[in-house]
């Protein structure tokens, strides 16, 4: 039995749990939230026993071999740090630390004591995205020419709507970028097999000023407080961005993320043209792939592994018709993950971010934040 560690349960690392409890021979023996009270209220929503207020309590106990960390953004190398120095294994939202200096020391880090490191790109584990790389890999779309795409959300579209998200000081320079453009950036890489290599950024801060609530509201809850229960908080991170970008090949494209675009609840979208074929994917409908070609009618690949090509197998678990979506994504993600911990080295075959990918979308992003700031192209 592998006895795992969570540290930080609010809507993310709640969704860790469940899709750790998905998997045999995974047991999550104790989480660690901000306070005792928290961990405790969390430990008793979520059914487990042990639950500490200091996430260093947790560090300390020996039979936990893996620590997932959930929490926000700036507390993320403190933890990884201590996790690799306690000798466990350690999965890690993205990003991975708030800055890559930080990221490259966590990654030597964990390189030289042997941890089997992760970083939460989920996105990459719907099946039809193993399908697409796949497809690419052996030539079925011809040279790639063109990708492009967005992620938009509508979850921060009111000046009322808040989350720590909103403060660089826990979050860092770029927020719509370094939160949901890094997933779109590590998929379309991981896909293509292709590095971006050049990027040009526009940023807009839609609201400039937002009221925080002055009492505890929680991520995609609604909001019922009244006017006396907001303050004033100029934003300083971007609402918007649009980035156009060049591939290492050649290759061109553009991508945008937005969290004010009302009614896209979580939106990631995907469009790869190639001189033979072209694909569309959309997380929202994410067990259909589009496949465009010219000169034969376009069709619609249906998530089914009989009409999918065997190495993308391994993501699917379920028959064709019965759909997997994002929780999925989870489990398969740590399926492959503890796969490496079991064997206690990472294998050829795994296809999850590690930290070393952690480190390359904490490039990709700071050189866009650049970019913005510099009103031109920059190289990564």
């Amino acid at each position: 039995m592998i006895n795992v560690g969570i540290i930080g349960v609010d809507f993310i690392g709640a969704v860790h749990i469940e899709a750790l409890r998905r998997l045999p021979g995974v047991n999550v023996k104790a989480i660690a939230s901000s306070n005792l009270e928290r961990a405790e209220q969390n430990a008793k929503n979520l059914a487990i026993d042990e639950f500490y207020g200091d996430w260093r309590q947790l560090l300390k106990d020996e039979a936990i071999d893996v620590v997932h960390i959930a929490t926000p953004n700036n507390q993320h190398f403190d933890q990884v740090k201590a996790a690799i120095a306690a000798g466990k294994h350690v999965m890690c939202e993205k990003p991975l630390t708030m800055n890559s200096k930080e990221a490259k020391e966590v990654f030597d880090d964990a390189e030289s004591k042997g941890i089997i490191h992760g970083v939460n790109f989920n996105i990459r584990f719907y099946p039809l995205m193993h399908q697409l790389k796949e497809m690419i890999s052996k030539g079925e779309l011809g040279r790639i020419h063109t990708v492009s795409g967005s992620y938009q959300q509508d979850w921060l579209l009111l000046e009322t709507d808040y989350n720590w998200r909103l403060e660089s000081a826990k979050s860092g320079d770029s927020r719509a970028v370094a939160d949901i453009g890094s997933h779109w950036m590590d998929l379309a890489e991981f896909v293509s097999g292709q590095k971006i290599d050049e990027v040009c950024a526009d940023f807009k801060t839609i609201h400039p000023v937002r009221k925080k609530p002055l009492k505890e509201v929680e991520t995609y809850s609604g909001k019922m407080l009244q006017p006396e229960d907001y303050a004033d908080v100029e934003i300083d991170t971007e609402d918007y961005a649009s980035v156009l970008l060049n591939f290492e090949n050649g290759a061109g494209g553009v991508f945008t993320v937005s969290q004010c675009a009302a009614g896209r609840k979580n939106r990631a979208y995907l469009e790869i043209h190639g001189t033979k074929k072209s694909i569309a994917w959309d997380s929202e409908l994410c067990n259909q792939l589009w496949v465009g070609s010219r000169e034969s009618m376009n069709s619609l690949l249906l998530r089914d592994a009989s009409l999918m090509h065997s190495e993308s197998h391994k993501t699917v678990d379920y028959p064709g018709g019965h759909n997997e979506g994002f929780p999925d994504t989870f489990k398969q993600l740590y399926k492959d993950f503890y796969k490496d911990v079991a064997l206690g080295s990472k294998s050829d075959s795994s296809t999850y971010a590690t930290f070393k990918d952690g480190i390359r979308e904490l490039q990709l992003t700071e050189r866009i934040v650049e970019s913005n700031e510099k009103r031109g192209w920059l190289k990564i």
